[in-house]
C-alpha cells in the first residue's frame, strides 16, 4: 500500500520568532483530500551533562504553556540552518557553565510528528569542566546537580515529564549500563 500524501496547497497563517503555522491540503493515498496543520520549528538539542562524580546538571524553569516550573535537562533551540553539535556545546556552556571533553550523539527524536517538524538531537556530555553559566537574557532558570540514579527514578516515577529529558536519560542509562 502506498502511504504517501501529496501536498496540494499550503497557506502560511502565522510566522513567529520560533514557529511558523501552515494549513495544507493533502491528497491521501485513496485520492481523497484532507486538511493538515503543520507547525514548522527549526529543531533543538538536549544535553545530559554527566559529571565524574555521577551527578547530572538539571535545570528548572517556568514553562509558559503549562504554567509551571519544569525540571529538565539543559536544552535549546537551533538557529535556522545551525548544526546541532555546536549548538549542544553552546547550550551546555550557557545553561550549565560547563565544557566537555567528550560529547556523544544519542540520536534524534520527532517530538510530535502528527503536526510539528521539530527534530530534537540528544547528546551525552562527559569529561566536564565547570565554569560560570550565562543564560540568554530572557532565560531564567535554576541549575542543580542530582545523582544520575535519582534522575532515572524521577523519570520512571513520572516526576520528570519532559519528553526530551525522559528519552535522553533512558538512552544514557542503556548506553552506559547504569
Amino acid at each position: 500500500m502506498d502511504l504517501w500524501e501529496k501536498t496540494i496547497s499550503s497557506q502560511t497563517l502565522f510566522e513567529g520568532k520560533i514557529v511558523t503555522l501552515k494549513v495544507d491540503q493533502a491528497q491521501l493515498p485513496n485520492g481523497a483530500l484532507a486538511g493538515r496543520e503543520v507547525v514548522e520549528h527549526p529543531g533543538g538539542v538536549c544535553i545530559l551533562p554527566l559529571f565524574d562524580d555521577g551527578t547530572v546538571s538539571v535545570v528548572r524553569q517556568f514553562r509558559y504553556p503549562f504554567q509551571q516550573v519544569v525540571a529538565e535537562l539543559p536544552a535549546g533551540k537551533l538557529e535556522k540552518g545551525e548544526d546541532h553539535r555546536p549548538a549542544a556545546l553552546r547550550e551546555l556552556e550557557e545553561e550549565v557553565g560547563a565544557t566537555c571533553g567528550k560529547l556523544t550523539y544519542l540520536g534524534c527524536l520527532y517530538l510530535s510528528p502528527g503536526f510539528s517538524t521539530e527534530v530534537l538531537h540528544m547528546y551525552l556530555a562527559q569529561e566536564l569542566r565547570q565554569g560560570p553559566s550565562h543564560p540568554d537574557e530572557d532565560e531564567f532558570l535554576e541549575t542543580e546537580r542530582v545523582p544520575f540514579s535519582t534522575l532515572v527514578q524521577q523519570v520512571l516515577s513520572g516526576e520528570i515529564v519532559d519528553a526530551k529529558t525522559v528519552a535522553t536519560v533512558l538512552k544514557t542509562k542503556l548506553l552506559l549500563g547504569l
